[in-house]
C-alpha cells in the first residue's frame, strides 16, 4: 500500500476519499469536529504541493434517496473553518455540468461534491458509477479508515481505475500502520483488554485475539457472562445466558494455548442503575440478587494495573464499568492512568471504540496514547481479523 508521500501532486485532480459522516444538531450543525479535523494533514499535503483535492464523503443513511438534510452542503463551513481556506460545493457527481466545474478548480483548490449514498449505487459498489467518479481526478487518496470495512463504490471499486495512482492518505495509513504494528512487529507482554456491555458483539475479536496476546483482560458487562460461565453468582448484572457456552470455550482455549485470561475477581454493585445508586463491594466476587456489577473494584484494579504497567503493547477496547457514572468510574480510570503509564514508559499502546476514546478523553489521557482508532466499525472488523475491502484494493494496486 502506498502513502501519499509516494504521490506526484503537482497540478493533478486529486479525487479524496474521506469520512465526513460527523454529528449534527437538529439546526444541522456540525457538533463534533474530529473526523474533520483527522483529514487535514492529507488535504494540506496535495494543496501545498499544488495539487487539487476533490473530496468526496458519505453523510447519514439516505438510502439512496436525496435528502436535503444529509447534504454534504450543510457541513462545508465546518470543513472550511477547520482547513481555514473555501472549500467549493461541486454539487452531485453525476451532474451534467460536473466536468465544468472541476475545470475551473485552480490548484491549491479545495471542493467537495455532494453525498455519495444519494446514490444506491455507491452501498452497491457500482463499477459504473465508480467509473463516473473516477473520471473526476487524476489520482485517488482513500483517508476513510472508516468506511474501509465497505466495499463500496467509492472505497474499493473505483481502485481499478486509478492503475498505480491510487494511495492511502495519511490517517488511512496510520490507522493500517498501528494496527500491525499491535498484531505484527509488537513487542511482548502483549496485553488485550477488551469491555463492552455483549460477549456476542465481541466473540469473534475474542478468538482472533487467543493467536496473538499473552494477557487478555476481559471487563464491562461482557465479564458477568463469563463469571456466570465459571458458577459466580452475578446477581442482576446483565450477562447473556445464552452466550455460557461460548465464554467457557473462550476460557477452555486460553488454557489451552497458554494465555493469561483476567477476569474481575471483586465488583462494585449498586442496587439500581443510577450514579445515585446504593453502593457494595463484593469481596469475593459472588454479587447478592437485586444488585448488579457496575464496576471492577479495588482488588481488580491492583491485579489489572499491575499486568499492563508489565506489557509492552496494549490494546484496549471497551471501558471495563459504566464509567458515564462518576461513581463507577474509577476502573476504567486507572486503567486509564495505567495505560498511559506503561506508554510514557515505552509500551506501543492502541485505543479504539467510540466509549473507550470518550473514557480517555474524559480522564485527560488522550496526549499519552501511543495511538487513538477512530476507525469504528472497520477497527473492530481488524480485530475479528477480517479482510478490509478499501485496504485490500490499495494493497493490490
Amino acid at each position: 500500500m502506498k502513502s501519499i508521500d509516494q504521490a506526484l501532486l503537482k497540478g493533478k485532480k486529486v479525487l479524496v476519499r474521506v469520512d465526513y459522516n460527523v454529528p449534527q444538531n437538529e439546526n444541522l450543525e456540525v457538533t463534533n469536529r474530529t473526523r474533520i479535523e483527522r483529514t487535514v494533514p492529507t488535504i494540506k499535503k496535495i494543496t501545498e504541493d499544488g495539487g487539487i483535492a476533490i473530496l468526496m464523503s458519505h453523510l447519514g443513511r439516505p438510502k439512496g434517496e436525496v435528502k436535503d438534510s444529509m447534504s454534504l452542503r450543510h457541513i462545508i463551513y465546518a470543513v472550511s473553518e477547520v482547513l481555514g481556506k473555501e472549500v467549493h460545493f461541486l454539487g452531485d457527481a453525476c451532474d451534467v455540468d460536473i466536468a465544468e466545474k472541476v475545470a475551473k478548480l485552480k490548484p491549491g483548490d479545495v471542493a467537495m461534491l455532494e453525498n455519495l449514498r444519494f446514490h444506491k449505487e455507491e452501498e452497491k459498489g457500482d463499477e459504473n458509477f465508480a467509473q463516473t467518479l473516477a473520471q473526476l481526478g487524476d489520482i485517488y487518496v482513500n483517508d476513510a479508515f472508516g468506511t474501509a470495512h465497505r466495499e463500496h463504490a467509492s472505497t474499493a471499486t473505483i481502485v481499478k481505475f486509478f492503475p498505480d495512482n491510487a494511495y492511502a492518505g495519511y490517517l488511512l495509513f496510520q490507522e493500517v500502520q498501528s494496527l500491525k504494528t499491535v498484531f505484527g512487529a509488537g513487542h511482548p507482554p502483549f496485553t488485550a483488554i477488551i469491555g463492552g456491555s455483549k460477549i456476542s458483539t465481541k466473540i469473534k475479536i475474542l478468538n482472533n485475539l487467543l493467536d496473538k496476546v499473552d494477557n487478555l483482560i476481559i471487563g464491562g458487562g461482557m465479564a458477568y457472562t463469563f463469571l456466570a460461565a465459571m458458577g459466580v453468582t452475578v446477581g442482576s448484572s446483565p450477562y447473556e445466558e445464552e452466550m455460557i457456552p461460548v465464554a467457557r470455550e473462550v476460557i477452555r482455549q486460553a488454557h489451552r494455548k497458554g494465555i493469561d485470561l483476567y477476569l474481575p475477581i471483586d465488583n462494585i454493585c449498586g442496587d439500581s442503575f443510577s450514579n445515585d445508586a446504593n453502593t457494595m463491594v463484593t469481596q469475593h466476587n459472588n454479587i447478592p440478587d437485586g444488585w448488579e456489577g457496575l464496576d471492577i473494584g479495588p482488588r481488580t484494579i491492583k491485579k489489572f494495573t499491575r499486568i499492563i504497567n508489565a506489557s509492552r503493547t496494549i490494546l484496549w477496547n471497551g471501558p471495563v464499568g459504566v464509567f458515564e457514572f462518576d461513581n463507577f468510574g474509577k476502573g476504567t480510570q486507572a486503567l486509564a492512568i495505567s495505560v498511559a503509564s506503561a506508554t510514557l514508559s515505552g509500551a506501543y499502546s492502541l485505543v479504539g471504540g467510540g466509549d473507550t476514546i470518550s473514557a480517555i478523553g474524559k480522564y485527560g489521557f488522550s496526549p499519552f496514547i501511543s495511538y487513538i482508532s477512530t476507525g469504528g466499525g472497520a477497527m473492530l472488523e481488524y480485530l475479528e481479523g477480517t479482510e478490509l475491502p478499501g485496504i485490500k484494493a490499495l494493497e493490490e494496486n
